[in-house]
């Protein structure tokens, strides 16, 4: 049974008590609702900010339980109920919107598929008998948008599949129709049937569990063990959600869409605390796919604003997700029938070591310094139908923050005929198997807070003098310098990368002067992986996404923007901007210079899918690092303790004890 642990921080997630709590409260005013969401509604930032300056006078902030629930009809509420009241405080019926899909619909569709005559009548056709319908699986998506249905009824889109044998991988058998499925009326609705048919090729199985592996010759025997042990324990402290680590001190929350959230992250800079981020996690994604054939123009999945990333969470296994002394943190959420549904693990903490940290030695004499590195890994694993994302936050000891995810799981696929042509849109992984071109665009939201609340960001792009060679001031030609531009308004800063001039971004407190350099204390995003948004402008997907239009948008923080393709991202259309990140920007007259600023940073990889993928994707790895420049006096790390250290006074000294052994 889950510990039901009082929350002692206000931005702790929702307790189970207080879950049950905002349930009853719910039920009691609204009948026969289905739950979306009970989730933390995060308190006021000045208020929280008040808070954490002065915890021991400072009230408390409330709280409060943000709310999406489904009633009878499909009419959608969202809602606020104070906990301390122990009512609702705010409640508002919406239209031509659709709240996120859960668990429990998400497994509903495929019962029904294996049983609607119309459904049954397409697997006849692609060579499945009556008899296996058992054998037929789907993958239920939320439809996208499509402007036949329009966003007043809730749809999904069944990705077809056919598993001849329970264990075998799906994903190597797609099937060419597509159904879709009414969640207020519990049926299909409709098929979409391609021009070209593809019946189901019945080739041989490709496996990766170990009855298969041990079939075709067993795995690897040259692998010896490799132990991690820490006899002392770790060196991290937890104390109910918040860490201290290595001067680091934040809080890690946990939600139903975002998954991991940091917040209140500061460094001990020799006693001096100083605040870095007030609030950082991931907050959307998209994951746009490059065949333009019906239905796969529907095929972009906001995995965040769609499916949740804590709601798709894994539960971690210790010697499996992490390894050596791990601190877990689980999670609670409650089911669409208002019941509690509790995920173990749901968080796994732990140190690893990372190689040198800094080394120099004298060639003259040998004498030198070996310092080895440590960092901290806050890690979720979380499953989107046929992919899985490890989001990993690695904090290291010199002051950097590097965001990781690790991709791996299985390739969305789909049936293609024998010599048929991919046009290029996929590349056939197997026989039968086409995987479709796609992206995987991921959007992090910084809430900047760099030595104080007022910050302003600055593009540096490394460039060559304008001077000519032989000029006065560049006389050799060979003179460069990082050229900086400031982003003074939100229109200003809607900026791409751009690999030529390796741009990189600098969140900057312009009141806090280096005293050597004369540089503002900033924090520097660092960020390689930036493909742009393939998708074209006007695209159904360029409309719903348009955070991923640019590398980087700079927004004046204010309470409650969160989401940058909306609260509700389900069947949207794109074709308004009231409710997001383009919206929020509006004109771009805005000014956020030395303000209280948003950075949101869009990064990804383009995956063009390989054999090599197939019928299991290795981990293909995407990091980008936020870096403290001009934050510190000096190097921060030069009192970790060394594993070698020889100075040349000590090499000198014994030489001298032992004549002809040391040559200058």
């Amino acid at each position: 049974m889950p510990v039901n642990t009082p929350p002692q921080h206000p931005l702790d997630p929702l307790s189970i008590t207080e879950i049950q709590e905002v349930i009853q409260i719910i039920k009691a005013s609204h009948q026969n609702v289905h739950f979306h969401a009970v989730s933390l509604h995060e308190p006021r930032k000045a208020g929280m900010t008040k808070w954490l300056s002065d915890r021991s006078s400072a009230t408390k902030p409330p709280r409060v339980a943000d709310v999406s629930v489904i009633a009878p009809g499909g009419k959608v509420g969202d809602g606020l109920v104070d906990l301390g009241k122990r009512q609702i405080i705010q409640w508002e019926w919406v239209d031509g919107k659709q709240p996120i899909i859960t668990v429990e619909e998400l497994q509903h569709v495929e019962q029904v598929i294996r049983s609607d005559p119309n459904v049954v009548k397409q697997c006849e056709v692609s060579g499945i008998s009556r008899n296996e319908m058992h054998k037929v699986y789907c993958d239920p998506w939320t439809i996208g948008y499509d402007a036949r249905f329009g966003s007043s009824v809730r749809l999904q889109q069944a990705l077809m599949y056919f598993r001849p044998h329970v264990d075998d991988c799906q994903y190597q058998y797609p099937l060419d129709f597509c159904p879709i499925y009414d969640s207020d009326k519990g049926k299909i609705i409709h098929i979409d049937i391609p021009k070209i048919r593809r019946p189901l090729r019945r080739e041989a199985t490709i496996n990766y569990y170990p009855a298969d592996i041990e079939a075709k010759g067993g795995y690897r025997n040259d692998l010896k063990p490799l132990e991690i042990t820490q006899p002392e324990g770790p060196s991290f402290k937890l104390s109910g959600r918040e860490m201290e680590w290595q001067n680091w001190k934040f809080h890690i929350g946990f939600n139903y869409r975002e998954g991991i959230v940091l917040s209140d992250i500061r460094y001990n800079d020799r006693g001096n605390v100083r605040p870095i981020f007030y609030r950082m996690s991931l907050v959307e994604m998209v994951v746009p796919y490059g065949n333009p054939e019906l239905p796969h123009q529907r095929k972009h999945a906001f995995d965040l604003g769609e499916y949740g990333a804590g709601y798709m969470t894994n539960s971690l296994r210790l010697g499996c997700d992490c390894k050596g002394y791990i601190r877990y943190l689980d999670a609670e959420f409650p089911t669409r029938d208002g019941s509690i549904r509790h995920i173990e693990n749901a968080i796994c903490i732990h140190e690893e070591d990372n190689g040198l940290l800094f080394k120099h030695t004298d060639f003259r004499d040998d004498s030198g310094i070996v310092t080895r590195a440590r960092k901290l890994i806050i890690q979720q694993v979380f499953t989107a139908a046929n992919y899985e994302y490890a989001i990993q936050w690695i904090f290291h000891q010199d002051g950097t923050i590097q965001p990781e995810i690790k991709l791996t799981g299985i390739l969305n696929t789909y049936s293609i005929n024998p010599g048929e042509d991919t046009d290029g849109w996929g590349t056939e992984v197997y026989p039968g198997v086409n995987a479709h071109n796609h992206q995987h665009l991921f959007c992090l939201r910084i809430d900047a807070n760099v030595d104080g609340p007022q910050n302003t960001v600055f593009m540096t792009d490394a460039v060559p003098s304008e001077e000519p060679v032989g000029s006065p001031l560049n006389p050799y030609g060979n003179a460069f310098y990082a050229k900086r531009t400031k982003l003074g308004t939100t229109g200003q800063a809607m900026t791409d990368y751009n690999g030529a001039t390796v741009r990189t971004w600098d969140i900057c407190n312009t009141n806090k002067v280096h005293p050597y350099s004369k540089k503002p204390a900033s924090y520097k995003l660092v960020s390689r992986e930036v493909p742009q948004l393939l998708p074209k402008p006007g695209s159904l997907v360029w409309k719903r996404a348009g955070f991923a239009r640019h590398a980087v948008h700079v927004t004046k923080y204010r309470d409650d923007q969160f989401w940058p393709a909306g609260r509700h991202v389900p069947q949207t259309s794109g074709e308004t901007d009231d409710d997001g990140l383009v919206g929020w920007i509006g004109d771009g007259t805005e000014n956020i210079d030395n303000e209280d600023i948003v950075l949101w940073h869009t990064f990804g990889v383009v995956h063009f899918p390989a054999p090599e993928d197939f019928p299991i994707m290795p981990v293909e790895p995407m990091t980008l690092l936020l870096r403290p420049r001009n934050f510190f006096s000096n190097n921060p790390v030069m009192d970790v303790p060394p594993q070698r250290t020889l100075t040349a006074s000590q090499v000198l000294s014994k030489a001298a004890k032992q004549p002809g052994t040391f040559k200058l």
